[in-house]
């Protein structure tokens, strides 16, 4: 089970002070152990995909990462420039503000901007931060999402107030139907969380703690 765990994990790295030898471990980590990716900054994208080179591993990095706030013409920007440097998939954070205004136009718009920039080149997860949302925000921003033409719907950033929950998974995985991925992530620091999350309805495990994960061992990481 957990050789196929380590499949479904996106081996992140997002703080930021990550080091050039923190970055170089994780790919090494991926590649040792067969994770789906490795998530990085913008930053190490390209470094990322010259260590990774010849391997299954791909490259995933965040969008208007972790607020949201930045305009949609930034963040189609961030995504052709992470792409022309390696990375094939993208996690983008939603315009939160907006969804909480009702502003559902201009989420769906926010959205199609990076998915349109990425259509044909790299997988695209969009973040709606659950902890700072209702339960009916979820949803429409879920909705939003899956209109939008995103391949995944992601619950965190893990830069917030709150991470993923079994209960979350439920309700996005109910939402979006059985042909979008669901990736939870923050605060997925065991193998005992990764199957509770999978078994609730996640395809795509977002954790800094992979290795300890597959390895059957509980980290004290927040994401």
């Amino acid at each position: 089970m957990e050789n196929n765990i380590a499949k479904m994990i996106d081996h992140t790295l997002l703080k930021a002070d990550s080091t050039k030898d923190q970055v170089t471990t994780i790919c090494e980590e991926a590649k040792e152990y067969n994770f789906a990716s490795v998530c990085v900054n913008p930053g190490w994208v390209k470094y990322s995909a010259e260590l990774l080179q010849g391997t299954d591993v791909k490259v995933c990095t965040v969008i208007g990462f972790p607020l949201g706030a930045t305009t949609s013409e930034t963040k189609a920007f961030e995504t052709k420039d992470a792409i022309e440097k390696g990375a094939t998939e993208v996690d983008m954070v939603i315009n939160i503000g907006a969804l909480k205004d009702g502003n559902d136009d201009l989420v769906k718009k926010d959205i199609q901007a990076v998915t349109e920039a990425a259509k044909g080149k790299a997988l695209t997860k969009v973040i709606i931060e659950t902890s700072l949302l209702t339960d009916e925000e979820k949803e429409r921003a879920c909705r939003l999402a899956v209109e939008a033409g995103t391949d995944y719907v992601k619950t965190s950033t893990g830069f917030s107030t709150g991470g993923a929950t079994i209960e979350d998974i439920k309700l996005m995985r109910k939402t979006v139907g059985p042909d979008i991925g669901v990736k939870a992530s923050g605060g997925v620091r065991s193998v005992e969380d990764a199957q509770n999350m999978i078994e609730a309805g996640a395809t795509r495990i977002g954790a800094s703690s992979g290795v300890q994960i597959v390895q059957g061992l509980t980290s004290d990481s927040d994401y």
